[in-house]
């Protein structure tokens, strides 16, 4: 097993670990506003990772045979988290808004800063 390798179990590892403690925010967590946090957070971390053992696998096998598949597929891997890395936050985002405009509220919130800003908190 040579280095390359073991940097693509590294990665592999990470992402696999930060995944997993993504599941773990859904489960244990109190309301929506904090699973989403914990869950949107892990994952795309996670998926970062993959994504970079995805493209050291790719570069590594292009080097090593020439072939330009290998090019292509590190390229569609980076376009891919570059679309991952602008839909999570935002979809999470559109998610948390309509919770609280649902009237979802947080579970221990002190300060709702967000229902003060809509004129609903009281002062």
């Amino acid at each position: 097993m040579n280095y390359v390798e073991v940097l693509i179990y590294v990665f592999l590892g990470i992402s696999v670990t930060f995944n997993l403690l993504g599941s773990f925010a859904l489960l244990r967590f109190p309301d929506v506003y904090t699973r989403l946090h914990g869950a949107t957070k892990c994952t795309t971390f996670g998926t970062i990772f993959a994504v970079f053992a995805v493209v050291t696998h790719a570069l590594y096998q292009l080097h090593r045979t020439g072939d330009s598949k290998y090019l292509q597929m590190a390229l569609h891997s980076f376009i891919a988290l570059i679309a991952l890395l602008l839909t999570n936050p935002t979809g999470a985002h559109a998610i948390a808004k309509a919770a609280h405009l649902s009237g979802v509220k947080p579970v221990r919130a002190v300060v709702d800063a967000y229902e003060e800003k809509l004129g609903g908190g009281s002062e």
